[in-house]
């Protein structure tokens, strides 16, 4: 395999672009504490909530494959500064949002941003290192990515303690300016050099697609996955996904080489990671939930009770993964990962209301060194199959895949922990009861007993939602061992060419 020629700013071209992505990973959760101070600020209601929540992450989600694919044809040092730009525009529009609408539009304009920065990191971090440092390199990325999810709440519950909800916005700016000049000054551009005319009607269909089934899987857990709003979105989706599909066999020039399925090695990675997402995503939505209705914590005391998460992360993913990958190989690596993390989850299971924290932090510390020894793995492998001048692409799916697992993870254990929740409240607290724990906790107001049998309901629940999240993250380990074990033993990594 032809080495990556070592550029000499390299490891201060990676805190560049740990940073921008930190600020990415950030503004997905950071808003999740700042809902009262919204509420308030710009009186906005439970479906403007939503919608600024959402419209971020949807917009980001549907541009993501194509967003890889334009940096790969027009260069990603271009597409790194386009994206540093839409986001750090669309921040300063939201510090200064007059209304809910307003507000909704500047998330959209970031989710943009978003879009081009994210795949672009990594594109341009498998362009800068070398084979030989690229796996340190990418579990450095990966716990800058893990990092940002967990200190969002964090964050966004320190400044808003201390200013105004514009806060949460506002820092994003400099740091987008600070990113656009290092990225102009240190980055090296790089392109596919035989790019042709962009696949405009596949970049359309694969953001229309992505954004189609998201956005049903969000709602689904709003309104009832038999609404008829969501099952027609998600059926279109379903369509529209098809059709792309079928214009990538078809086209001579597709935006997606549909022939990346076939290696078994980007199979493994891909399934790995879906997984992984799938109960990650779907277990600590509800755990913030669990530490702050069942365990009564303050959301900014919840946010710093994650933290054993984010550090066991940072120091599994920047110091054990790669050492452990060239002991054991990918494959290995990847089911020790996985296993770890799923064992973390069922710990996580044991708690109800009268645990206490301890099984909480245990198992959150087996959680981060699980996933922080995996998604590294899972990361370099899936790259290590795709040519390096599609690196943008192969980005763009990893990011994808890993949005529609948190996506669907969330929905799915939130359904199962909604149903054994309704399942378990007494019969005389009505229906509007079994809507939220808070609601459960409205009506039995003055009732410590029905409280308390509540707070057990919920705790039963999460229960079996963490459960199928272990099982799901254990099934996805097995498989993506299996699947890279093979894929060392029968195929070399795609050759990476300068």
């Amino acid at each position: 395999m032809q080495k990556t020629e070592r550029l000499p700013q390299r490891w201060a071209i990676l805190a560049v672009l740990c940073l921008a992505l930190l600020v990415v990973v950030l503004d997905n959760t950071v808003l999740n504490v700042a809902v009262p101070s919204l509420s308030a600020g710009l009186g906005a209601s439970t479906s403007d909530i939503q919608w600024m929540i959402n419209a971020y992450s949807l917009v980001m989600a549907g541009l993501l494959l194509a967003a890889g694919s334009l940096s790969d044809r027009y260069g990603r040092k271009r597409a790194l500064m386009f994206g540093l730009a839409l986001f750090g525009l669309g921040s300063l529009f939201a510090t200064f949002a007059g209304s809910p609408i307003q507000l909704i539009i500047a998330r959209a304009v970031m989710g943009v941003g978003a879009a081009f920065l994210t795949p672009g990191t990594l594109a341009v971090l498998v362009r800068v290192f070398d084979n030989e440092e690229r796996a340190k390199a990418i579990g450095i990325w990966a716990a800058v990515s893990s990092l940002g999810i967990a200190a969002g709440p964090v964050v966004g519950g320190f400044l808003l303690a201390h200013f105004w909800w514009g806060s949460v916005f506002a820092v994003n700016v400099p740091i987008a300016i600070i990113g656009f000049i290092a990225v102009a000054l240190l980055v090296p551009e790089s392109k596919d050099p035989v790019g042709k005319y962009p696949d405009i009607l596949g970049g359309v269909l694969s953001a229309a697609s992505m954004a189609a089934l998201i956005y049903a899987v969000i709602s689904g857990s709003e309104h009832g996955w038999t609404d008829s709003r969501v099952l027609t979105t998600f059926a279109g989706g379903v369509v529209l996904l098809a059709v792309f599909i079928w214009w990538q066999r078809k086209t001579d020039n597709p935006m997606l080489e549909l022939s990346m399925f076939a290696n078994p090695r980007f199979n493994g990675a891909a399934a790995g990671g879906v997984l992984a997402a799938f109960g990650m995503g779907g277990s600590l939505f509800l755990l913030t939930q669990h530490l702050q209705f069942v365990l009564r914590f303050s959301p900014l005391e919840a946010g710093f009770r994650i933290a054993p998460l984010a550090i066991s992360v940072l120091i599994s993913s920047s110091l054990l993964s790669a050492r452990v990958g060239k002991v054991l190989g990918q494959g290995p690596t990847m089911t020790l990962g996985m296993t770890v993390a799923s064992g973390g989850l069922a710990v996580i299971a044991l708690v109800d209301a009268s645990n206490g924290y301890l099984p909480t932090f245990c198992g959150l510390v087996l959680i981060g060194l699980g996933v922080g020894l995996a998604m590294p793995v899972a990361a370099h492998a899936m790259m290590s199959a795709i040519p390096l001048e599609r690196a943008g692409t192969g980005s763009g799916i990893n990011q994808t895949l890993q949005e529609i697992g948190a996506s669907f993870g969330v929905a799915v254990l939130g359904a199962v922990l909604t149903a054994r929740f309704v399942g378990g409240l007494p019969a005389d607290l009505g229906e509007d009861a079994g809507k939220s724990l808070p609601a459960a906790l409205s009506a039995a107001s003055g009732n410590p007993e029905t409280a308390a049998a509540a707070r057990d309901a919920f705790a039963a629940g999460m229960s079996s939602s963490q459960l199928i999240g272990a099982l799901a993250v254990l099934c996805g380990g097995l498989l993506a061992g299996f699947l890279l074990r093979r894929a060392e033993k029968s195929q070399p990594a795609v050759p990476q060419h300068a």
